[in-house]
């Protein structure tokens, strides 16, 4: 991945930073995972996980990132309109 890479978020959980990975990569958004849960002798440190991604992408990452975590659909994801055929019953004939 060309380009300076700065940290849009943090975890203490790998899976967590996995998933968060994959929510960017849908939006076209190439990631890397720095770090992981690792020891340096002391009692009780872990270190922080932190998910990367280009400078140029940095703004969009953090505001995708941010909608999901309040619960909202980014916009990629958003269900579609009243016209969209799943949201109309299933009818057999017009499959004819």
């Amino acid at each position: 991945m060309a380009g300076e890479l700065v940290t849009v978020a943090e975890y203490l959980n790998s899976i967590q930073a996995e998933m968060a990975k994959q929510v960017l990569e849908d939006f076209h958004i190439p990631a890397v995972i720095v770090g992981g849960n690792a020891g340096d002798g002391r009692i009780g440190f872990i270190e922080s996980i932190k998910l990367q991604v280009k400078q140029a992408d940095a703004e969009e990452a953090k505001q995708i990132l941010e909608d999901q975590e309040h619960g909202h659909e980014p916009e990629a994801y958003e269900v579609g309109d009243e016209t969209d055929e799943a949201d109309e019953p299933y009818d057999p004939e017009k499959e004819q």
